[in-house]
């Protein structure tokens, strides 16, 4: 892994610069309905559910892949994911024209599997039994590295990733400066810490005044956990979500350095609010949201976070979903 460091705004803009000529430029949407229920002045939506490979991870793989050098890329690169930043770095290394290996564990949505496959990755998937599943994969994609000599990457924890996803925040600055607003508040969802980390350190230079929200599924909070302790904390096994993208036991060191240097304030959810923002999501906004995707809306319709009268920023972070598993959400919601 690269060596943990806090990138600077100066190193923010310059992955920026390089990531936003290959990225989409995802919209940002005001939404009254979302203002109304929740007593906010105005609410924004930061959909990267409509980014290439329909989350915010290729900004993180495509930044970090151009961090290669010119025989590392050659040989390609491997990596573990449960789904979005394998869709991410497979899109990104098949624009670049670099070899990708993903580990998956068994379980991650077939949907998210099939999309990998898609981008020209190879998929090789991990069964991991009564263990960690991340733990497994990450075990795997070692041993790969080292059989066939690729350069092994981490999902979050490298602050290359951190200062890639950034792009994210520095983009909905730009779109909130353009609106003439900024935001008082900020929600948005944490697994292993790569998103949050990037956008947090990006509201840290530029708009010191926003409070950051990191939400986390029940049981998988590590990061919350982890910024109140002072220090990294292990989830213990035997948890369960419907965000499949949101279930790391620990978050990385990487982004554990940012957010103890942004500042954030932890808040959890549950399956049952998470269903019923992404209804909502799909009903207001028409926004097809994963589970995952959706955590950071359901913390503002259901966190009992106080908005009253403030101005809110919502980071939607993927929507790669299958049809069944959206339908099936969203009916029980």
């Amino acid at each position: 892994m690269t060596k943990v460091f806090v990138p600077t705004l100066d190193h923010l803009k310059k992955a920026y610069a390089v990531t936003s000529q290959a990225t989409q430029i995802t919209p940002l949407l005001e939404s009254r309905f979302l203002a109304e229920q929740t007593g906010a002045a105005r609410v924004f939506v930061k959909p990267e559910s409509l980014q290439w490979a329909g989350s915010f991870k290729v900004r993180g793989a495509y930044w970090r892949l151009k961090q290669l050098s010119q025989e590392e890329a050659k040989r390609g690169v491997v990596a573990y994911s449960s789904g979005n930043f394998a869709q991410g770095l497979a899109a990104a290394g098949q624009a670049l024209g670099i070899p990708v290996t993903i580990v998956m564990p068994i379980d991650a949505p077939a949907a998210k599997r099939d999309a990998t496959a898609g981008y020209g990755a190879k998929v090789v998937l991990t069964d991991h039994g009564d263990r960690a599943r991340e733990e497994v994969a990450a075990e795997r994609a070692r041993q790969i590295a080292g059989e066939e000599n690729l350069t092994l990457l981490h999902p979050f924890d490298d602050p290359e990733i951190v200062a890639g996803q950034a792009g994210t925040g520095l983009e909905a600055l730009e779109q909130l400066a353009a609106k003439g607003v900024s935001a008082d508040l900020l929600f948005c969802s944490i697994g292993g810490g790569g998103l949050i980390g990037g956008v947090a350190l990006a509201f840290h230079y530029l708009s010191p005044k926003t409070a950051i929200y990191g939400v986390e599924p029940e049981g998988f909070n590590g990061m919350g956990t982890s910024i109140d302790h002072g220090t990294i904390e292990t989830m213990p096994l035997g948890g369960k979500s419907i965000c499949d993208g949101l279930m790391a036991r620990k978050p990385g060191e990487a982004p554990f350095a940012a957010m103890s240097q942004a500042g954030m304030r932890g808040i959890t959810v549950n399956d049952a609010s998470v269903r019923r923002a992404m209804k909502t999501a799909f009903e207001r906004l028409k926004l097809v949201l994963e589970p995952s995707g959706a955590a950071s809306l359901a913390a503002l319709l259901h966190g009992g976070v106080d908005v009253a009268g403030k101005t809110v920023l919502v980071v939607a972070t993927g929507g790669n979903v299958s049809f069944n598993d959206f339908m099936k959400h969203t009916a029980d919601a």
